[in-house]
C-alpha cells in the first residue's frame, strides 16, 4: 500500500534564504530540542548520501531512527531524505520519504517571498496497513512552523 501527504506554506522570505535552510544541515539544528531531542551526523555534509541518525522525544511514538539523503538539487531547491532504520521501518514500512521543496512564490514579483512544500510518501507491507493510519502531517506542519520561525527571525 503506497499513500502520500503534503503541505504547503508560503514563507516571507526569498527562496534563496529559505533553501540555505531546508537544503542543509541547518534544518536539523533549527528543531533539534524542539522536535527531536538530538541529531547525529553518522555519514557526510549534508549533501546526497548524508546520514543522519535522531534521538525524538518520547511522545513521537520512536525512540530513534535514521534516515539518509537521496537528493539534495540545488539548482531547483529539492532535497529528499528516506529512513533508512528504524521508526517506522520497525512496524511493516517498506518507504518513509520525506521531499522539501522551495519555489518562488508566483503571486509575489518582489522575490521576498517563497513558497516551501513537503510531501511525505510512504509504502507499508499489506500485513501491516493498519498502521498506515499513523501517517499525518503533524511532523511536517511541526517542522515548517519552526522553519518558519527560525527564518523569520534570522531576519
Amino acid at each position: 500500500m503506497f499513500g502520500t501527504l503534503s503541505e504547503e506554506t508560503e514563507v516571507k522570505v526569498p527562496a534563496s534564504k529559505a533553501w540555505a535552510l531546508y537544503g542543509t544541515l541547518e534544518l536539523g539544528k533549527a528543531v533539534t530540542g524542539k522536535l527531536v531531542e538530538a541529531i547525529e551526523v553518522v555519514e557526510g555534509d549534508g549533501g546526497a548520501g548524508t546520514i543522519l541518525r535522531f534521538a525524538l522525544k518520547p511522545e513521537s511514538g520512536f525512540s530513534r531512527y535514521s534516515e539518509k539523503f537521496t537528493k539534495v538539487d540545488n539548482e531547483n531547491k529539492v532535497k529528499e531524505a528516506e529512513v533508512v532504520e528504524g521508526g517506522y521501518l520497525d512496524i511493516g514500512f517498506t518507504l518513509y520519504r520525506i521531499r522539501f521543496e522551495v519555489k518562488e512564490n508566483p503571486n509575489d514579483d518582489t522575490g521576498a517571498s517563497c513558497i516551501v512544500k513537503l510531501t511525505i510518501e510512504y509504502e507499508v507491507k499489506e500485513e501491516a496497513a493498519a498502521n498506515a493510519s499513523l501517517i499525518t502531517n503533524e511532523p511536517i506542519i511541526g517542522i515548517m512552523s519552526i522553519a518558519n520561525k527560525h527564518l523569520l527571525k534570522s531576519g
